[in-house]
């Protein structure tokens, strides 16, 4: 069995490992790298492998910086399965094409300056039919099911607890090179214990080689009840001022995730009622596909968006679809939160609503989430 690391080796995004054993390439994630948009572009714009010589992916969740280039693989000839669990098919059928329309504009956007300036025009790596075509080829396995993906080597997907569908990866494998039996564990990401909306990530054993993300590893999170108090003390800042929270988040998981703590802190009157908003079109189809899955939820969860006060649909939430709603959110007076994304403050609506927020010293720019190095957030 070889193991080779084409991404996510000693930086955080890109993931991609190549197994290659019993004559069969495995490919473990297929993710773009993000960062400064030269090296971002000169590494997703090729593999360091043939994509035509890889016989299957197993993908462990819909991020981007796991799937994004997927699209990409197969347009270059990757005809194999994409193993995945339901949730993460799901997720990535709207990720996927939003992907493709952000690389898209953008390759638009860069040309236009490279006409401009009489440079060789760029062209995208793939376009949104490529990432349907790419949904095609998903294989979906649920949890704790095993199934035989390749030549003695047997799948089976566990819960990480990082987002919906999320997975570690355990393959089975009985290498005919030295007729033993292996288990290899690929982490994904891993997910913190406690999470209201998901399950605490599954142990395993008798695991004989491990490949695991360590973004963390060397930091302490701060405690569940530190957070909440910090989020309520600004939103009652926010109320003071009659300002407004902008508020840069993943559109899947973060967004859901943050809805459900302020309606958990609004019941327990933690803070007054405050309009909010999600101005993402797919946040708003990601919440979707959570109430889809919610046997994959935590059970107090599960039963909370089947009741009448919906985390997902409290009193004062709008959840804005429109671009015309969205340059609406301009007018609006008084105290307000809007959510937006992407997280990294990288593209999509929150551009446009740091440009018309972020010169009032009044109002406050909270990021909840990572941002990879030379990312916009990662700057300020």
């Amino acid at each position: 069995m070889k193991i080779t690391f084409c991404g996510a080796a000693g930086t955080t995004t890109g993931s991609k490992h190549l197994i290659e054993v019993n004559n069969t390439r495995i490919l473990l994630d297929c993710g773009l790298y993000q960062g400064r948009r030269a090296e971002a572009m000169e590494r997703n714009s090729k593999f360091p492998f043939d994509p035509e010589k890889i016989d299957c992916v197993v993908l462990s969740h819909a991020h981007i910086d796991h799937s994004g280039n997927l699209p990409h693989l197969t347009k270059l000839g990757f005809t194999g399965n994409i193993y995945a669990t339901p949730a993460t098919r799901d997720l990535c059928s709207i990720m996927l094409p939003d992907a493709a329309h952000i690389h898209e504009s953008d390759i638009a956007w860069l040309n236009r300056h490279r006409k401009r300036d009489d440079l060789p025009l760029l062209t995208a790596n793939y376009t949104m039919i490529d990432a349907e075509h790419c949904l095609r080829q998903f294989v979906t396995l649920s949890y704790e099911r095993t199934m035989l993906i390749a030549d003695g080597v047997k799948l089976t997907f566990i819960d990480a607890g990082h987002v919906l569908g999320s997975a570690q990866v355990i393959l089975d494998i009985l290498d005919h090179a030295d007729n033993k039996q292996k288990r290899l564990l690929f982490s994904g990401d891993i997910g913190r214990p406690g999470n209201d909306l998901l399950n605490d990530p599954a142990p395993s054993d008798k695991v004989d080689f491990i490949i695991m993300e360590s973004t963390y590893g060397g930091r302490k999170h701060e405690l569940e009840t530190d957070s909440s108090e910090h989020l309520c003390k600004i939103i009652r800042e926010i109320q003071q001022r009659r300002s407004h929270l902008i508020i840069p988040a993943f559109a899947v998981e973060r967004t859901q995730q943050l809805l459900y703590t302020f309606d958990k802190l609004r019941h327990e009157n933690r803070f007054g009622a405050i309009p909010t908003f999600v101005d993402s079109p797919l946040a708003v189809k990601a919440t979707e596909i959570f109430r889809l899955h919610v046997d994959e939820l935590k059970p107090a969860a599960g039963k909370a968006l089947f009741m009448r006060d919906d985390p997902f649909g409290f009193d004062g939430l709008r959840l804005i679809r429109s671009v015309d709603e969205s340059k609406g959110l301009n007018k609006i007076k008084g105290p307000a939160i809007i959510i937006s994304a992407s997280g990294m403050a990288e593209s999509g609506r929150i551009l446009h609503h740091l440009r018309n927020n972020i010169t009032n010293p009044e109002n406050i720019l909270l990021f909840v989430g990572y941002c990879a190095e030379n990312t916009l957030g990662w700057k300020h």
